[in-house]
C-alpha cells in the first residue's frame, strides 16, 4: 500500500477551497463527496453565500461559510449589511479579514471597520467558526482578535498564515488553528513557520483555484500531498496525520 492509498482510510480535510470558482460549483460539491473530504466553500461576498449555502446544505461533507474578503472590501462593503442580515443562519464565516498587501493597502482603514463589526456580531452571536486572512497584517489582525473575539464566543482558524515565529505564539495564546496548503511547505520561513506549528491546531486547506496541482487548479482532495508533506516534517505516518487533522477538526467544531 503506497501514501496515498493509506491516506485515503482517512478522512480528509480541505477547510478553506472557494468552491464557486471552479467552473461548475455543483460538480466540484459533488466530487467533495465522492472524495469524502471535509470542506469548507468559503465565499468571497454575502451575495454568493445562498447557493453555496443550498447545495452544501444538502451534503455530508461541504459546508459554506458566510464571507466578505478584504480585497474586495473597497468595491463591496456595503454588502456588509448582507452579511449582517444572513450571519444568524450559519456557523461558519469566511473569507474575512485584513490584507495589506500592495495592491489593497489603500483600503485597509476600511477593512478594519469592516472586520470589527464582523468579529463584534461573531461574538455577539456566539459559537462562530472564522476563516481569516492576514497578508502583511498579522498584527492588526491578532489585535482585533483579542479586542473583539473572546475564545469563549467563537474560535479562529488563521488561513496561509505566514506571520513571525513571535505572532505564532500570540497567535496559539489567542486559540487559533491554522489551515495550511502545499504552497506553503515549499521550504524558507514559510515552512518554518508551518513545522512550528502544534499538530494539534493544525488543518490543510488548498485555497483553491488559487493554487495549483500538477499544473491545474486545486481540487480538495489534492490535500492528500500536504497530509504527505505533513508527516514527513513531523517523523509520523501520513495516515496518522490525516487522523490528526481530522480529529483538530472535530475540536474546533464540538468546541
Amino acid at each position: 500500500m503506497n501514501q496515498a492509498d493509506a491516506i485515503e482510510r482517512s478522512a480528509l480535510v480541505d477547510f478553506h477551497c472557494h468552491l464557486d470558482l471552479y467552473p461548475d460549483l455543483q460538480v466540484a460539491i459533488d466530487q467533495c463527496e465522492k472524495d469524502a473530504v471535509y470542506t469548507l466553500a468559503v465565499t468571497t461576498t454575502p451575495k454568493a453565500w445562498r447557493r453555496n449555502h443550498e447545495l452544501a446544505s444538502r451534503t455530508k461533507y461541504v459546508r459554506a461559510a458566510l464571507g466578505l474578503h478584504p480585497q474586495l472590501v473597497a468595491e463591496r462593503a456595503a454588502e456588509l449589511a448582507l452579511w449582517h442580515e444572513l450571519v444568524p443562519t450559519t456557523r461558519y464565516v469566511g473569507e474575512v479579514g485584513l490584507d495589506s498587501g500592495p495592491s489593497h493597502f489603500r483600503s485597509l482603514a476600511l477593512q478594519k471597520q469592516v472586520f470589527e463589526a464582523i468579529l463584534g456580531r461573531c461574538a455577539a452571536l456566539g459559537d462562530r467558526i472564522l476563516t481569516v486572512h492576514s497578508v502583511r497584517s498579522v498584527k492588526p489582525v491578532l489585535d482585533m482578535i483579542e479586542a473583539r473575539l473572546p475564545r469563549t464566543r467563537g474560535r479562529v482558524v488563521l488561513h496561509w498564515f505566514t506571520g513571525s515565529a513571535s505572532e505564532l505564539r500570540r497567535a496559539l495564546e489567542l486559540g487559533c488553528f491554522f489551515s495550511v496548503n502545499a504552497a506553503m511547505l515549499d521550504g524558507g520561513r514559510r515552512e518554518a513557520c508551518v513545522a512550528a506549528i502544534p499538530s494539534d491546531r493544525i488543518l490543510t486547506e488548498t485555497d483553491g483555484p488559487f493554487t495549483q496541482t500538477m499544473g491545474r487548479p486545486s481540487r480538495p482532495s489534492d490535500v492528500s500531498a500536504t497530509v504527505i508533506k505533513l508527516a514527513g516534517m513531523r517523523g509520523v505516518e501520513p495516515a496518522a496525520m490525516a487522523r490528526q487533522i481530522t480529529a483538530n477538526l472535530k475540536h474546533l467544531i464540538a468546541s
